[in-house]
Formats: C-alpha cells, sequence, structure tokens
C-alpha cells in the first residue's frame, strides 16, 4: 500500500496561503483542522477557509476535513458546500462527539463525498471497529487534538496496528508528531497515510522535508 502525505494547513502562514501551498509540490491531499474551541481547546477556520482553498487549488488536490468539533452532523452539509466535491475528498468526524456514527457516516456519503472517522490518541480502537467495512479512512490522532508541535504519544501506536489488523485494505491515516523520526514507526504499524505540520511548514524547503518523511521509494 502506498504511503501517501498530507500536510497540515493548520501550521501553514495563512497571510501568503497560496504560495504556501504552491510550495508543497505534488501533495496527495491536504489536511484541514476545524477546531471549534468546544471539542478541542482552540479555534481554527471555518467553511470559508475551506472554500478559498478549494479555489486555490482549483478542485485539484483532496481537500481532507478534520472536523473537531462538537454536532458534527449539523456542520457537515455547510463544509460539504465548501468543499463542492473536489475529487477524492473527505470529511473525517471525531467518534467521541457523538453516540450515532453510522447516522454521520451517511450524512457525509449522501452528498457524494468519503467518509472517515477520528480517534483520539487514548479512545479504544474497538470503537471504531463495527464501522470500518462502511470507512473511506480513520484517522488515529497520536497527540491530544488541538494545537500542532506536540510529541506523540507512543499508546496510539497499538490502535494503528489493531486497525490495520482489521482493515487491511483501508486508508489508515496518522495525525500528530509526525517526523522523518517517527514516520517509519508509524508506516511499520500500519500507517499508510501522514499527516505533517510543523515538520513540513517549519522547513525552508518544503518538498525536501515531504521527501524526507515520505522516500519517492516508500511503498
Amino acid at each position: 500500500m502506498k504511503t501517501k502525505i498530507a500536510p497540515s494547513i493548520f501550521a501553514a502562514d495563512f497571510a501568503n496561503l497560496e504560495s504556501e501551498i504552491a510550495a508543497l509540490g505534488s501533495v496527495d491531499m491536504l489536511h484541514l483542522d476545524i477546531m471549534d474551541g468546544h471539542f478541542v481547546p482552540n479555534i481554527s477556520f471555518g467553511p470559508t477557509m475551506v472554500e478559498s482553498i478549494r479555489r486555490i487549488t482549483a478542485g485539484k488536490i483532496p481537500l481532507d476535513v478534520h472536523l473537531m468539533i462538537e454536532n458534527p452532523l449539523k456542520y457537515i452539509p455547510i463544509f460539504a458546500k465548501a468543499v463542492d466535491n473536489a475529487p477524492g475528498s473527505i470529511i473525517v468526524f471525531h467518534i467521541e462527539t457523538t453516540e450515532n456514527p453510522q447516522e454521520i457516516i451517511a450524512a457525509i456519503k449522501s452528498l457524494g463525498l468519503r467518509a472517515g472517522i477520528a480517534l483520539k490518541p487514548h479512545t479504544p480502537a474497538e470503537k471504531a471497529k463495527p464501522y470500518l467495512n462502511q470507512l473511506d479512512m480513520v484517522l488515529q490522532m497520536t497527540v491530544e487534538p488541538g494545537f500542532s508541535g506536540q510529541a506523540m504519544i507512543p499508546a496510539a501506536i497499538e490502535n494503528i496496528r489493531l486497525l490495520r489488523q482489521w482493515a487491511p485494505n483501508l486508508d489508515i491515516q496518522v495525525d500528530g508528531g509526525v517526523t522523518p523520526e517517527t514516520a517509519p514507526i508509524l508506516k511499520q504499524a500500519g500507517a499508510n497515510i501522514l499527516v505533517a505540520g510543523n515538520a513540513i511548514f517549519k522547513s525552508p524547503d518544503y518538498p525536501a522535508a515531504i521527501a524526507q518523511i515520505i522516500p519517492q521509494s516508500s511503498p
């Protein structure tokens, strides 16, 4: 399974967003962290920014919309409109925010988008297991969601191993503490999509930083 990169726009320079995205070169998707200040102790941006990014990319790069918000069902149609069906795009919600994940998965797919579930580092992987055959991706957080630049929580790696065991062909994404040093560990555990923020956007050469995380020879 090919290893993919998803740069986290939250770590980019918002004052120069178009040039920041252009400087990335070829990437598999753009990771967009949506934070409401309630589910997580930080606020990022909303659907207007997502729409702007979709316009900047002309819909040519899949948008990976990570909803770290309460009541995601209410906002899914708004974010789906902002994404405007950019090919390959996905909306990911946190399983900790709902008692009815099935309802949210169905709502996302009804709008023509791919659906994913996200897990906090200490949420058991078993919470997602009943829905794996309905999902396009599982996002395993390896830091507590809310702020970039945190160190990876090693306990989350066991969740990745379990998810890969249960779903050999499913996209398993990892977000948090991804660096050239941690990437091999995460890939060995079973992750095939790596989200990186500071490791890319704090580098003077974004494509070189990406190549260190995802070597071109990476399967």
